[in-house]
């Protein structure tokens, strides 16, 4: 019986229960967040600044949607951040599958965007929800990464409901753990903001290097 990941999987501990997974406070195994940050310019500065000024603006009239969000916020970091450019592939709703070790159950859903070879990816909270915290796609996003192709290599996510920004890091899977960021505010302040492109580009200096 296939259901949705949404719907299979709605808690932490059921997240970890299923797929063997441990979460890890150790900072040594998720550097890419917090180290070796390249600088940015002051172009990208600026295109940072008009990419807030145009969410905050947006954002005043109220919630915005999936669609708007990823209009507003996530096309352009990625794009600035790189990722529209060799050699980088960007493949947008990607259907995934999960099946789960001795069960016949399925375990199905969709990604916003899935860039480059699974090893990047970028999740959008669903539409009418960005008003929730992007915690409650933890659990629906390690259910994710369990699918991943390439599971002897390190994947990243980055979750995000527009307000909000998380980075998740999946060890190898003989490993089975998971690290994660501390939640960015981006609009908060600019500094969060040029934080957050700065890890992405980091991000994308591991993972391209792979290729």
């Amino acid at each position: 019986m296939a259901i949705a990941i949404t719907e299979a999987i709605t808690t932490l501990a059921e997240a970890e229960r299923r797929f063997g997974l441990v979460r890890s406070e150790d900072e040594m195994l998720f550097p890419e967040w917090q180290t070796d940050l390249p600088e940015l310019s002051g172009e990208e500065r600026s295109a940072l600044d008009v990419l807030r000024r145009q969410y905050l603006y947006q954002r005043s009239e109220g919630q915005l949607l999936e669609g708007t969000v990823t209009l507003l916020l996530v096309s352009p970091l990625l794009n600035i951040a790189g990722f529209y450019d060799p050699p980088f592939r960007v493949r947008a709703e990607e259907s995934v599958q999960l099946v789960l070790e001795d069960s016949e159950e399925i375990l199905q859903g969709r990604l916003d965007v899935l860039v480059l070879l699974n090893q990047l990816w970028v999740v959008v909270l669903e539409s009418k929800k960005t008003a929730l915290s992007g915690w409650t796609a933890l659990p629906q996003t390690l259910a994710y990464l369990m699918a991943n192709p390439f599971s002897e290599r390190s994947s990243f996510w980055v979750i995000t409901n527009g307000d909000e920004i998380l980075f998740v890091k999946l060890l190898p899977v003989v490993q089975r753990y998971y690290v994660l960021s501390r939640v960015f505010s981006p609009f908060t302040s600019s500094r969060e903001l040029y934080a957050v492109l700065q890890i992405l580009k980091r991000i994308g200096e591991v993972v391209g290097d792979r290729i």
